[in-house]
């Protein structure tokens, strides 16, 4: 093969890749609009992210097997139960995990916020998922304004003040 035959071969190779491939996929990245998507929780509600602009969303991934995940519930309760339900939405996704278990252990802990599953890990590939537990703060605009990788206090004054004020702008 001639040199003058190489190059324009290697362009159009690597078009065809780029096309087969498509375009990357869609990443949560905090400051970026949040990526949307429909879920159904344990109850059978369809939940779609885009449906809740004008409220601050609290987006948990975590799994029943991850101890750091089952720490952080209670808190996550008292702030689900604390914080005003026409302001604010906080949404647990099971990810990668049996819906079983979480319904199990949504009722020993009286969990009552919306557990949606993902089984299938097509929400969390498009948040960038890295592990579980992550947590994505989107703000009234549907912006993702905080991610935290790693259980937290979630009822602690620091996030409740925090979410307070995403609330308040």
């Amino acid at each position: 093969m001639t040199k003058s035959l190489f190059l324009p071969l290697l362009f159009c190779c690597s078009l065809l890749l780029l096309v087969a491939c498509g375009a990357p996929p869609e990443v949560a990245v905090v400051g970026k609009p949040a990526p949307d998507f429909s879920l159904v929780d344990r109850q059978g509600k369809t939940w779609t992210l885009s449906e809740l602009k004008g409220q601050v969303v609290f987006v948990n991934f975590w799994a029943t097997w991850c101890a750091p995940c089952r720490e952080e519930m209670p808190a996550m309760q008292e702030l689900h139960e604390e914080l005003p339900k026409d302001r604010f939405k906080m949404l647990a996704i099971l990810n990668k995990d049996e819906p079983a278990l979480a319904d199990s252990f949504a009722a020993k802990l009286g969990l009552s916020m919306p557990i949606l599953d993902d089984q299938a890990n097509t929400v969390g590939v498009k948040y960038g998922l890295t592990g579980v537990p992550e947590t994505f703060i989107i703000n009234k605009e549907g912006i993702v304004v905080r991610k935290f990788i790693g259980p937290a206090q979630w009822n602690s004054p620091r996030y409740i003040q925090m979410l307070k004020q995403f609330m308040d702008q």
